[in-house]
């Protein structure tokens, strides 16, 4: 199959989101785009029936509940979108033949506080909070249903221009958002992790397709890794944005959901099937900004 060329129909649940857009435009004319409004995770009904009418060769699942905080007040929501409706997706895929590209996160890691070394797809997960949870239990449950056609992408941090972004509704746009507000920014610096960008992921699921290696778990994520305090300052750097930005520990700001210390991806595995190492996440960054820069010029 070659993505964007194939004549083969290939179907992204959760096209909205900042993933889902840039994997829409990626594919081009191949792609069936689904939103909530076509395929809601919360109804099997409705999974069976937007399925049905596009028919795909391949489904791209990046669709979640995303809320790490109120999962913590709403587990119930959390593994009805994260686990029950990727299960029922999985099944459908398998009646159909179409293979199942699974988005999860590095948030199935965590428990082991005193980890120094990046996680490798083999490494026993533990999640820490209810998200985790309900991501892990998706993995499994999609893996369980269609073990011989489901890939389980597991990434960390994602921001990107579509989506929910042009909303704040990523690390980077809260940043720069504070920073217009506020003359002291107080950013967490003892969770390590890798943020990556959307464009990235999604070039790299579309290589992952093009490839169709054997079916299973892959980390892929920006190289590279950081705290959240050492991705904010760059930002602001980057931004030539004024703001203080002050380290802080966790225990200093509070959360309802508690975070992975460290949930760094190792992508050894990635590289072992040929295909190319993303790039370091410093350089990602700056890419991002500068297409926002541009939209926003063009925009006005």
């Amino acid at each position: 199959m070659n993505p964007g060329r194939s004549g083969q129909t290939i179907a992204v649940v959760g096209a909205g989101g900042q993933l889902g857009q840039d994997l829409v435009r990626l594919l081009g004319e191949d792609c069936r785009p689904l939103t909530r409004a076509d395929l809601d995770l919360d109804r099997p009904d409705s999974i069976r029936a937007g399925l049905e009418a596009v028919r795909p060769a391949l489904v791209i699942n990046t669709a979640a509940y995303n809320f790490v905080d109120r999962a913590e007040d709403e587990p119930e929501q959390a593994l009805r979108t994260n686990a029950v409706g990727p299960l029922y997706l999985a099944r459908f895929c398998r009646e159909l033949n179409a293979p199942l590209v699974h988005i999860s996160t590095d948030y199935v890691f965590g428990r082991d506080r005193h980890r120094q070394q990046p996680y490798r797809e083999t490494d026993r997960p533990g999640p820490v909070n209810c998200y985790g949870i309900s991501k892990l239990t998706g993995e499994y449950f999609v893996q369980e249903s269609w073990p011989e056609g489901t890939y389980v992408v597991r990434t960390c941090g994602l921001y990107g221009l579509h989506g929910r972004g042009g909303k704040g509704g990523n690390f980077v746009e809260t940043i720069l958002r504070l920073a217009a507000e506020r003359p002291e920014l107080r950013v967490v610096d003892d969770q390590r992790c890798t943020p990556t960008f959307t464009q990235d992921l999604a070039q790299a699921i579309l290589d992952l397709i093009r490839l169709r290696p054997e079916p299973g778990i892959y980390h892929v994520t920006n190289s590279g890794d950081c705290t959240w305090y050492e991705f904010a300052a760059a930002i602001l750097r980057e931004s030539g944005l004024d703001a203080r930005c002050v380290p802080i520990s966790s225990a200093e700001y509070s959360t309802r959901a508690e975070r992975p210390r460290y949930s760094v991806l190792d992508n050894t595995k990635w590289r072992s099937l040929g295909l190319p190492e993303l790039r370091h996440w410093r350089e990602a960054l700056k890419d991002y900004l500068a297409q926002r820069s541009r939209f926003r010029r063009s925009a006005s």
